[in-house]
């Protein structure tokens, strides 16, 4: 799929509020509403918008813990990749989850309510799975920035 300068600002605006009405949509990139709620179908059918979410304060829902847990696998074959895939993404603590180049194999953000779910996520979860052979953890002092919004900027259709 090809994204025009149009697509890109249906985007931009979207990231920057989801609850805009398809009409306030076509509006402010210069559409009608049907060719606008059509594009905006296209982008998910293409994958390009996977889908929409609300930005949740983790403070506010007692969850002021991320700690960024590094870690190392005994062996990178496939089969054990897959292993910690698949349960990482059953762990809800589990926020973000990279495959990672360099001396980690993955480096993970677990959101906790206090050091206690930590531990218990750490001892009762990560440490038990096979195939681990360290883990190094750093807490988050302050979130200076945190975003869901890609910087797209205008550019030649891509």
């Amino acid at each position: 799929m090809k994204i025009d300068e149009i697509d890109r600002k249906l985007i931009a605006y979207l990231q920057a509020n989801c609850l805009l009405t398809v009409q306030d949509l076509a509006e402010r990139v210069g559409l009608s509403a049907s060719p606008c709620a059509r594009r905006i179908r296209l982008l998910e059918k293409a994958g390009v918008i996977k889908g929409y979410v609300a930005v949740i304060d983790l403070m506010k829902v007692g969850l002021p813990i991320s700690v960024f847990v590094s870690v190392k696998l005994e062996r990178q074959r496939e089969e054990e990749l897959d292993r910690f895939s698949e349960a990482i993404m059953r762990w809800p603590e589990v926020a973000d989850c990279y495959l990672m180049t360099g001396q980690r194999d993955y480096l993970l953000r677990v959101v906790v309510s206090d050091l206690a779910s930590f531990e218990r996520f750490l001892k009762d979860k990560l440490t038990r799975l096979e195939g681990v052979a360290s883990i190094e953890s750093s807490f988050a002092l302050g979130e200076v920035k945190r975003s869901l919004v890609v910087p797209l900027e205008s550019r030649r259709p891509v």
